[in-house]
């Protein structure tokens, strides 16, 4: 029986990516959706029938409960949930435009919950099936001018977390995809930015912003690559599909470091945390 992948957000970037790849796999059926389904069009050359183009926009409760409904009328189930859609936004942590980050927050974490609230009880009485979280090396790692971003995939990280623990009876896979920087265009079109109005000498954001908007298109991660991985894992390694999913030699040497320096401060700070606890014969 064919699989059924349902990806938000696949006009460009990883979502492009991923599903035309699963477009031309005879044993998938995909739901591919977007805000504007005429950004779809590259997939008609693949369609013999087991392709499904649905807008939607994830901040809209209704459009996921559509999406949901007509890719069950359709197809059965719901086998895999990639939840792709996604934006950034820079700004140093004072100046952030409230509005701006609101929405982010909508799009990058709201809508993910909510997506994922819409399959999980499909796939619980499937009793199998696999989440993915599009995150980042950001929500591992904390960046000047990214604060908020980081913020937005920190909460993603903790949210996969604990649902990986709650779903794992139910053979629910759950899985957090963490890139570094890859030629998506999130960096420039798929990112809003603000210039620091600071005086010359606080200029670290205005810097990062510069660099980011100049090496878009340059760098090292190839989404097409890292599609192939998303897919091979999910069909080849289903049993033992890692939580964490890191995409680019630089995600997973950061996070290393990140959290082998973690791990020798906290070892440095036991007695300090000990102290605060009541005696053990208390």
């Amino acid at each position: 029986m064919a699989k059924t992948w349902l990806i938000t957000g696949t006009s460009t970037g990883f979502g492009h990516e991923l599903a035309e790849l699963l477009a031309q796999q005879s044993d998938v059926n995909l739901v591919a959706t977007a805000r504007n389904t005429d950004k779809l069009s590259y997939l008609d050359q693949y369609d013999h029938g087991q392709i499904l183009k649905l807008k939607l926009d994830v901040t809209k409760p209704e459009q996921i409960k559509d999406v949901v409904n007509q890719t069950v009328d359709k197809f059965g189930s719901i086998d895999v949930l990639d939840n792709n859609a996604g934006l950034g936004y820079f700004s140093t942590f004072e100046e952030a435009d409230e509005k701006e980050v609101q929405y982010m927050f909508d799009v990058n974490v709201w809508g993910l919950v909510h997506m994922t609230q819409a399959v999980l009880p499909i796939m619980r009485q499937q009793q199998n099936g696999a989440i993915l979280g599009v995150s980042s090396i950001g929500g591992l790692i904390g960046q000047p001018s990214l604060s908020f971003y980081s913020g937005t995939k920190f909460a993603v990280e903790g949210l996969f977390e604990a649902l990986s623990q709650e779903v794992q009876e139910d053979n629910i896979k759950v899985s957090l995809l963490e890139p570094s920087s890859f030629r998506t265009d999130w960096a420039g079109r798929s990112s809003k930015k603000k210039k620091s109005a600071f005086p010359d000498d606080y200029q670290l954001a205005n810097k990062i912003l510069t660099l980011s908007s100049g090496i878009s298109g340059k760098e090292p991660g190839n989404p097409q690559a890292a599609a192939k991985v998303i897919y091979d894992q999910v069909t080849n390694n289903y049993d033992n599909l890692p939580l964490h999913l890191p995409f680019g030699e630089m995600a997973a040497t950061m996070a290393q470091k990140q959290f082998s320096d973690l791990a020798d401060q906290f070892a440095k700070l036991t007695d300090l945390a000990k102290s605060t606890d009541f005696p053990k014969d208390k």
